[in-house]
């Protein structure tokens, strides 16, 4: 498989090379960075009442202190969609002050 020559193209081309099979539904967690709880929590609220994106947790980074929201998607992790669903997302946590720290999967190789 060949892959656009960006960040999300790089991880999929690793999953890929790692036997991860990228034309099944996955779960997707996108990560959202927050300084304050307040904020962290405002967003969580908004987002886990979207019906995109019902499944999210907070929680905070022991290392840097920052708030991070995990929202997870279940998703064929194409790399357009996934980079629309990082746009969207992010576009709902510049609002609540926050911001995009990209996304993973945890999938066993097949």
């Amino acid at each position: 498989m060949q892959f656009p020559d960006d960040d999300n193209g790089q991880l999929l081309a690793e999953m890929a090379a790692e036997g991860i099979n990228l034309n099944q539904m996955h779960m997707v967690d996108f990560f959202i960075l927050f300084e304050q709880k307040e904020q962290a929590e405002s967003f969580a609220k908004a987002i886990s009442e979207d019906e995109l994106a019902p499944k999210t947790e907070l929680q905070k980074c022991k290392d840097t202190g920052v708030w991070e929201v995990v929202t997870t998607v279940e998703m064929v992790p194409d790399h357009q969609l996934l980079s629309q669903t990082e746009q969207y997302l992010e576009s709902i946590a510049n609002s609540h002050e926050g911001y995009g720290d990209g996304w993973g999967i945890m999938a066993d190789a097949e």
